[in-house]
């Protein structure tokens, strides 16, 4: 994963907006109408927070007919989870260290 990648990735996550919509997503794909339901934003800011969020290659959107379906995409949340994990590692072996 490339620096870019990642910093697209962190900049989605940094709005509680986009990780509220991200956590609906994670229960089943949902129409744009139906994520903007819960927020006292404009439709077309829910349009921006979802263009981020596409662009960071966190969600997808497919074409059913007139609806425009959003789907949670798993792979960069993987990646981050594996970046972060070798941070993880990092700490686990100083905590060892320190205790012998």
């Amino acid at each position: 994963m490339s620096t870019d990648n990642i910093s697209l990735i962190f900049a989605a996550l940094a709005d509680p907006t986009r990780r509220a919509i991200l956590e609906r997503l994670s229960k089943g794909d949902a129409s744009v109408t139906e994520l903007a339901g819960p927020f006292a934003v404009s439709m077309p800011a829910i349009t921006k927070h979802l263009k981020v969020l596409e662009n960071a290659g966190l969600i997808s959107r497919g074409r059913d007919a007139q609806r425009r379906p959003c789907s949670l995409e798993y792979a960069p949340l993987q990646e981050i989870s594996a970046w972060l994990g070798q941070y993880h590692q990092l700490r686990d072996s100083r905590l060892d260290k320190l205790k012998d």
